[in-house]
């Protein structure tokens, strides 16, 4: 059974983009993702994105994306909600992942601007609506114009929210003002995808996080959101400046490759990186040890 989720919450409040694990020669390990994701609701997850950017979607195959949601789904699928991300810059690409996934029995997809051809506003609304069509599970948007060159307008988006399966949006476009009026005028589900931010975000509307640091603070951003969602801003500021040294040492390089360092500090699934990604090297390991010590992350 899948868990409970609500018009306002589809996907769950807390998600991780959680990273896939891979064993010492670089094949896949769904033993480690099931140990990882039952970590991840351990500390207080409800929802789990996976397949994401920060799975190394651009270098799995879609047998091996299939397989991952599989033994995900086994792991922790009737206690946490799990968003197959299916994005691709080809929509026919992405039709493909999105039906694997739904056969696969994944609870959501995660659909990413389309990156590198860089479509006009018409090509992303027949992009997005494509995929929605596809399957019956319910979608979330993924806006993040500094990875794939082109933002959602907010037009668009308020077009895309009128399909009964668009139902939220992971927001990385590092613009409180677009997002405060995309919020108002979609009336979507919104998600913070920009750990930075995950505060005033929620000031604007948003309902919760799909976050990168929650690998190692979970606790930590569920505490901030209910916090606020209680009506205690100044905890939840003291929370939000506490873990700043966090948001900063994980995004000193990029978030896969710290973060699976930060994992295997802390004993935790990981593995290598797949080319062209690359391991911190020694001196980076010990500034991403200071970073986190200083938010209070223990290793």
């Amino acid at each position: 059974m899948a868990p409970i989720s609500t018009p306002q919450t589809p996907f769950g409040r807390v998600l991780t983009a959680m990273v896939t694990p891979l064993t010492a020669d670089g094949a896949l390990d769904l033993d480690g993702a099931q140990r990882l994701a039952a970590h991840l609701v351990d500390a207080g997850n409800d929802g789990l994105i996976i397949n994401g950017t920060t799975g190394e979607s651009p270098t799995t195959s879609n047998a091996e994306k299939a397989d991952l949601v599989r033994a995900v789904l086994e792991a922790v699928g009737d206690r946490a909600h799990v968003v197959a991300g299916v994005g691709t810059n080809d929509t026919h690409h992405s039709i493909e992942l999105a039906r694997d996934a739904e056969k696969a029995g994944a609870h959501g997809l995660l659909t990413v601007t389309p990156y590198y051809n860089k479509p006009p506003q018409e090509g992303l609304l027949r992009h997005f609506t494509a995929i929605a069509d596809s399957t019956e599970l319910p979608v979330m948007l993924y806006d993040i114009p500094g990875r794939s060159g082109v933002p959602i307008s907010t037009e668009t988006i308020v077009r895309l929210a009128e399909h009964p399966r668009i139902v939220a949006n992971k927001d990385a476009k590092g613009d409180l003002g677009r997002a405060s009026w995309a919020i108002t005028r979609s009336g979507l589900a919104w998600y913070s995808g920009d750990d930075m931010l995950n505060l005033p975000l929620l000031s604007v509307g948003a309902v919760g996080f799909v976050s990168v640091v929650s690998h190692v603070v979970t606790p930590e951003l569920r505490a901030m959101l209910e916090a606020y969602n209680s009506g205690d801003v100044r905890k939840a500021t003291e929370i939000h400046q506490k873990l700043l040294p966090v948001f900063t040492g994980m995004f000193r390089t990029q978030g896969v490759i710290t973060t699976k360092a930060a994992l295997a500090l802390q004993g935790l699934p990981a593995g290598p990186l797949r080319l062209p990604l690359v391991e911190l090297s020694a001196q980076e390991t010990e500034q991403l040890k200071i970073d986190l010590a200083a938010g209070g992350v223990h290793l």
